[in-house]
Parts: structure tokens; C-alpha cells; sequence
């Protein structure tokens, strides 16, 4: 049984002060519970029906606590309106500093509020082998319920880092990174030259990228409208133009950026 003490913990774990209080986070979904199990992540209490821990064997080298619960306690617990057999409680990693080697390509994050967006970048970047995805402070938590939902398990493979730009820039001169943004005023993206290893800056869904962050960026890239008329789309959803810069980069033979910081 889950008592109403701990539902209403679970429950509360929606709020990013929440989370930082208990020092946990909330993963739902059969398929990403299992995900976690086998992660670097380790899980405080895991909640599942006889039925999930029967069928999966669950060895708890990562796991401090196992419990057997009904599906009707998990629904009552559960922030999903189709729960399924399993839900946990796990501990908030510690917070990482940015690596001292950068290679391939990878995205910033300025200021990314939608929880659906960051989860849908974090698929994206997964399926196209980044190991790296860079934030501003004021992007969406990464373990928000909503982003570990949508992110289908890849918040377990990407490894996120919170950073304000003026620090991730100065990274990337060092280790001779390029950096690309999107503006509707940038370069035709099928037409520019892209270098890689690169870090490709996508801004906030109704501002864009902020005036400060793109006076860094020198790269400035668009992606073109192919609808004809006057009658055309405000602008392209951000997770959806995550997808098109990051197969366009991946889908060229890549160019090594210039050294740039040789005096």
C-alpha cells in the first residue's frame, strides 16, 4: 500500500522546489523504470504490481527498496491518466561540470520553457549519437515529469548541464568549437558551410535566442519556409527545428572548424 503521506510526497515532485527539497525525482512508465534500474541513476523506492516485478526478475543493485503495491495504489499515486505497473523515486545525480573535452555536435538550450520541447530535444539529440546537451539556467528542469516522459528514456543517455552561455562559450574557444544559431535573418541552412565539432544554439520558443547570447554566435543559420504565398507559418517549433539542424549536420561529410584560438 502507499499511504497518503507518501502519494502526496510523489505528487509534489511535479515542482522543480520540490524536488531540490527531497532530493528526488519521479519516472513512470514500465519501460523507463527498467531504463533507470540499469542507469547510473539509483533509485530511492520502487513501487510496483507483483504482476511487473514477477515478469522482469528485478535485480536491486541499483535500487534500495522494492515494493509491492496494487495497480489501484499506483493510479492514486500516479500523475499519468493511464498509469502503468510501475512508478519510482529517484535520487537527484549530482550537479556536473562542463567537460573538458567537447567533440562532435551538440545543442544550447536559451531559455527552452516547454517541458514537451526539452524532452523531444533530448530524443533527438540521443537518436543522432550526442552525448551532450548544454542549458541556460532558466531552461526547463530536465527531471520535470513531463520532460522525463517525453524524452522516452533519454534523459538517461544524455548527459544535461545547466550553464550560463558566457561560460559554455569560452569552453568551445578552447576547444576550438564552432557555434551555429538559428535567426530568421540567418544563412539558408542547405546552402551555408557546416563545421563540426559544433554547438548549435536554438532560443526560447516565443523570443528566440536572447540578444546577449547572440552576439557571440557568428554562424547564423535559417531554415527556410518552402510554402509559397503570403499566408505562411509564424515560425517552426523548436524541437522540430532541433531535428532538421541536427540531420542536416550529420548528413554531410563533416568539415573540421578552423583553429581558431592559435595566437
Amino acid at each position: 500500500m502507499i499511504g497518503k503521506k507518501k502519494i502526496n510526497q510523489i505528487k509534489s515532485l511535479i515542482q522543480k522546489k520540490n524536488r531540490l527539497k527531497e532530493n528526488l525525482f519521479l519516472i513512470e512508465g514500465d519501460k523507463i523504470v527498467l531504463e533507470v534500474a540499469n542507469s547510473r541513476f539509483r533509485i530511492k523506492e520502487l513501487f510496483a504490481t507483483s504482476e511487473f516485478i514477477n515478469k522482469n526478475n528485478i535485480l536491486p543493485n541499483n535500487i534500495d527498496r522494492i515494493i509491492e503495491v496494487s495497480y489501484e495504489d499506483l493510479r492514486k499515486a500516479s500523475l499519468l491518466k493511464h498509469p502503468q505497473q510501475s512508478l519510482a523515486l529517484c535520487y537527484l545525480p549530482h550537479e556536473e561540470i562542463l567537460p573538458s573535452r567537447m567533440e562532435g555536435i551538440s545543442f544550447y538550450l536559451d531559455g527552452i520553457q516547454d517541458p514537451g520541447n526539452l524532452g523531444t530535444i533530448l530524443r533527438t539529440a540521443d537518436w543522432f549519437g550526442m552525448n551532450h546537451l548544454y542549458c541556460s539556467p532558466d531552461t526547463v528542469d530536465i527531471f520535470n515529469p513531463k520532460v522525463i516522459q517525453s524524452s522516452m528514456g533519454s534523459f538517461i543517455r544524455i548527459k544535461t548541464f545547466y550553464t550560463p552561455f558566457d561560460e559554455l562559450a569560452e569552453q568551445a574557444y578552447h576547444n576550438n568549437i564552432s557555434l551555429f544559431g538559428t535567426f530568421m535573418e540567418g544563412e539558408n541552412i542547405y546552402q551555408a558551410q557546416l563545421l563540426c565539432p559544433s554547438i548549435l544554439v536554438l532560443g526560447n520558443e516565443g523570443n528566440g535566442i536572447r540578444q546577449g547570447v547572440a552576439k557571440k554566435i557568428k554562424n547564423r543559420l535559417h531554415i527556410p519556409s518552402f510554402k509559397s504565398g503570403l499566408k505562411q507559418p509564424e515560425s517552426l517549433n523548436v524541437a522540430v527545428a532541433a531535428g532538421i539542424l541536427a540531420s542536416e549536420f550529420m548528413r554531410r561529410p563533416f568539415i573540421k572548424a578552423p583553429i581558431q584560438n592559435e595566437s
